[in-house]
């Protein structure tokens, strides 16, 4: 009896000891750290959603869209929701393939990650962001998803803002394309994970990058109250999404259109050509007017995830690189097109501007013979007539004698290298800074860059030089051997700038690489004001109700090494080219009394394939508003396939037939809108199109 009143005080002890600890901890937890859990119990009532802003619109410099918004239903699965599943999700998989007419394994493959070792499609965006597995879905589709959730789990259909070209392909490579937002960019971007709505894009190239932040515009924050299984039951607080702001460019839909039209015929016309760029800058300003590259692709790509096969064609060179613009990121030999820079370096060398200079078949430069084209003699000329002829000996002269003046291969002290500097004094050798990514700077080769590059490729010429190309020898015996001899000689003096090297700068072969955008820029500067610009694709920032944020200006980074009247003089040579000079053939029956036309043409020689064909142009001579470079890969002769191009942007820009007859005109009178269009409070389009001599189209 003792025992049990013994275990029974043990047993009030441990309830009493257990009463009062709860006691304690009720008082914690109620007042001590009760504001603490009201807030805990009040979050789980509620979630905050940002709201994605509607991407705003890119305009032509008309206001014509280039890039707009259409709303469409897209269905997005959520891959953490699925894993959650004991399946794995392949029920819910197989439900939504019946309904969007798919096979389940197809709709898993989007939705997978991607990764170095993954294949597309996949899943580029963030893990915690729904993936969209079908666009353009219909109402009667995503009303079976929605009216379902119970069958669908993870699975959404809501309408979403997509991107639209009504230009289809046109200027795509310039105007960029949209992707997911990947967790390395939420990382990396400064305040871009806090307003991550989940089913944001990002700009991954050309304008849609460049601004994408002012694209985008700001998102907006909701507060919703939601039960414990996550239904909403009503809004707290919400701030609504400003749009993004419209980018309005100078691009004009018309000539833009124009353009591509005719490096697409330039393409036909040329049988071995495989890629063609265009570039039409406004000469005054440096504004693009149309920047076009050949091949081009439909945009519509992107839309809803591309798979492998498409991306590899984009990128693929069988394919002619299609996703690359040429105008920004091909780097070409300028053949002839060049010299309006040799006949500056001659200038500033202290050649006379009015003298004679003998033009010979050909000219000995360190021991090899450099042959004019065809090995024509051209007889006793002036510079100017160098120009409009295109003489090559005149220029192999004049480069070589530099070249001994600076010691040739064993140069004294620092050399002058005057060739070099000058071009580098026109904007090659050097991105333009136009607002595009990834632009080329072209090369520019001098006596630097020939260590440079000996330096880096030493190792791998000493060992072809001995093994030679067997590889190549295979199929083509001739180039294995021309290129182990190159081998060889770039092993044992490739540091050194040769004579030879000197005599092909001059005429814009060898090494030389520019960009059709740099040409442009360079011929601009040359034939207005000797400014040297940063070509701007962009013109004005404004908000969907017109109120302007920001104009783009064009920054002046430079100015040509020549005085008024030496520009004056160039210029005036140029001016013949079209009517009495290499290019004459191209414009036989072209209207000149009504535009004419300068420019130059240029033919670069690639080993192993066909010439580059250039022409540069700029109109009119008197007063020079447009300027045109047209560049085809392996297209032969400028004057046979750029030049005939550059006519037919010419008569599309003027309003010209083949032979000279009015025809309607992309842009009257040539001349460029002077200021963006006006968008009104309500979004639209002020009507009246006003351009810098007052006319109102």
């Amino acid at each position: 009896m003792i025992r049990v009143r013994g275990r029974l005080s043990v047993l009030r002890a441990l309830t009493l000891v257990l009463v009062l600890l709860l006691g304690a901890r009720l008082w914690q937890v109620q007042v001590m750290e009760g504001d603490r859990y009201v807030a805990a119990a009040a979050a789980t009532r509620t979630r905050d959603v940002v709201v994605p802003a509607v991407r705003g619109q890119i305009l032509d410099a008309l206001g014509r869209p280039l890039v707009r918004n259409r709303t469409t239903l897209v269905v997005s699965v959520d891959r953490t929701a699925l894993e959650r599943m004991e399946d794995g999700g392949e029920a819910v998989m197989a439900r939504l393939g019946k309904v969007l007419g798919r096979e389940p394994e197809d709709l898993l493959l989007q939705i997978r990650p991607c990764g170095p070792a993954i294949s597309r499609p996949c899943w580029a965006g963030s893990p915690h962001q729904p993936a969209p597995v079908a666009g353009d879905v219909t109402p009667r589709q995503a009303l079976q998803i929605l009216e379902r959730q119970e069958d669908f789990p993870g699975i959404t259909a809501r309408e979403q803002a997509v991107r639209e070209h009504p230009g289809k392909s046109a200027a795509v490579q310039a105007l960029g394309y949209l992707q997911p937002v990947t967790q390395e960019e939420l990382e990396k971007r400064e305040g871009l994970k806090a307003e991550f709505s989940g089913i944001d894009v990002a700009g991954r190239d050309g304008l849609e990058s460049v601004y994408d932040r002012q694209l985008r515009g700001t998102p907006g924050r909701k507060r919703v109250q939601v039960d414990r299984l996550g239904k909403v039951l009503g809004v707290e607080h919400e701030v609504a999404s400003r749009p993004g702001d419209t980018l309005i460019t100078s691009i004009d839909a018309k000539v833009q259109a124009v353009t591509e039209k005719a490096l697409a015929e330039a393409m036909k016309s040329a049988p071995d050509a495989d890629g063609a760029a265009g570039v039409v800058l406004d000469a005054r300003t440096g504004r693009v007017m149309a920047i076009a590259s050949a091949p081009t692709y439909d945009p519509k790509v992107w839309t809803g995830g591309i798979d492998e096969k498409d991306y590899r064609r984009l990128l693929s060179e069988k394919a002619g690189l299609p996703l690359v613009s040429r105008a920004i990121k091909g780097e070409f030999a300028p053949g002839s097109t060049f010299k309006m820079s040799s006949v500056t370096a001659m200038l500033r060398a202290g050649y006379p501007i009015n003298g004679r200079y003998n033009c010979p078949g050909s000219y000995m430069v360190g021991g090899r013979s450099f042959n004019n084209f065809r090995g024509r003699a051209l007889g006793v000329m002036s510079l100017h007539t160098a120009l409009v002829k295109s003489c090559d000996t005149i220029f192999y002269k004049a480069a070589f004698e530099q070249y001994t003046k600076d010691g040739g291969r064993h140069p004294r002290g620092k050399p002058k290298e005057v060739m070099a500097n000058t071009a580098r004094a026109f904007g090659f050798g050097s991105p333009t800074g136009i607002d595009l990514p990834g632009e080329s700077p072209g090369r520019i080769p001098d006596r630097a860059w020939k260590k440079e590059m000996w330096a880096a490729t030493r190792d791998v010429n000493c060992r072809r030089a001995k093994i030679g190309y067997p590889e190549v020898a295979k199929t083509d015996p001739g180039r294995a051997s021309f290129l182990k001899s190159l081998a060889r000689d770039n092993c044992q003096e490739g540091d050194q700038l040769r004579p030879g090297d000197a005599a092909n700068f001059s005429i814009g072969q060898g090494d030389v690489l520019v960009t059709p955008l740099q040409l442009a820029a360079a011929y601009a500067a040359l034939v207005t004001d000797g400014r040297l610009r940063s070509p701007r694709v962009g013109w004005m920032l404004v908000r969907p109700d017109g109120t302007k944020v920001k104009e783009i200006k064009v920054p002046v980074r430079g100015k040509l090494p020549l005085s008024p009247s030496e520009r004056a003089y160039i210029k005036r040579a140029l001016s013949q080219v079209a009517s009495d000079g290499t290019a004459a053939g191209a414009f036989l029956k072209f209207p000149m009394k009504k535009v004419p036309i300068g420019g130059k043409t240029g033919t670069a020689e690639v080993y192993g394939k066909a010439d580059t064909s250039w022409f540069a142009s700029f109109a009119p001579v008197h007063d020079p508003r447009l300027v045109i470079v047209v560049m085809v890969s392996q297209g032969g002769m400028g004057s046979q396939t750029a030049a005939p191009a550059v006519r037919k942007i010419y008569e599309g820009i003027y309003g010209f037939t083949p032979e000279g007859k009015p025809a309607p005109a992309a842009l009257p009178g040539g001349v460029p809108a002077s200021r963006p269009p006006a968008i009104l409070p309500d979004g639209t389009l002020a009507k009246k199109i006003v351009t810098e001599r007052g006319r109102v189209r």
